[in-house]
């Protein structure tokens, strides 16, 4: 993926994120990208909501062992699978409801990750935040990092929200409004500048 022209328009929209982005080297959003189809990315979503990812990724795993004949279990698996064997592997009641709600609408016919290919952002939201459990941040991280979508601001993501109070050495978390406004300067590529945020905060460069 040739994010080239994305970063030299970053960096003359907004300086300050351009020395970040010097700091941390080339773009690598792409290497972060989800795999499977639309069901295995959303089950996978739900299942590491509030968590950590070193737990969401453990616990996907013994979810994912629940089903050792084949690679991803179908919908009709989740819902032959009793709640208590679920909750057996740490996935909250909640979550199951979600996973459980999830599998009726796949089989009710959730659209394809093609058929969600040719609909803008907000009509992809608008269509998966009908699912119990899928709000907006969870397809805008669908949008950024399965269907790569390059214009993509979560708002109400706090890693997106702690990389810009710490780049641009804010008092408090920016609220919504506020990083709606960082986000205008970023425009079409808020998914890269999000990338680099993330970054800044795992890497700890920003100080």
């Amino acid at each position: 993926m040739n994010y080239a022209i994305a970063i030299d328009y970053l960096k003359n929209a907004d300086p300050i994120l351009g020395q970040l982005m010097d700091r941390i080297g080339a773009c690598q959003l792409s290497q972060h990208e989800l795999e499977g189809d639309l069901f295995f990315c959303l089950s996978r979503s739900i299942l590491h909501q509030q968590l950590s990812t070193k737990v969401a990724n453990i616990i996907h795993a013994r979810f994912l062992q629940l089903y050792p004949d084949t690679k991803f279990p179908t919908a009709r698996d989740i819902l032959n699978t009793p709640d208590e064997v679920f909750r057996n592997i740490g996935i909250s009641r909640p979550k199951i409801s979600y996973l459980k709600d999830l599998a009726r609408h796949a089989i009710d016919g959730l659209p394809t990750l093609e058929e969600l290919e040719v609909l803008d952002d907000e009509e992809i939201i608008k269509i998966l935040t009908q699912v119990k459990g899928i709000g907006r941040w969870t397809v805008q991280m669908l949008l950024i990092f399965r269907l790569q979508r390059w214009d993509v601001l979560p708002v109400d993501d706090l890693g997106v929200r702690a990389g810009i109070r710490q780049l641009y050495n804010l008092e408090a978390l920016p609220d919504r409004k506020t990083t709606e406004a960082f986000g205008k300067k970023w425009q079409p590529y808020c998914s890269i500048a999000s990338w680099y945020l993330w970054r800044s905060l795992e890497l700890k460069l920003v100080t």
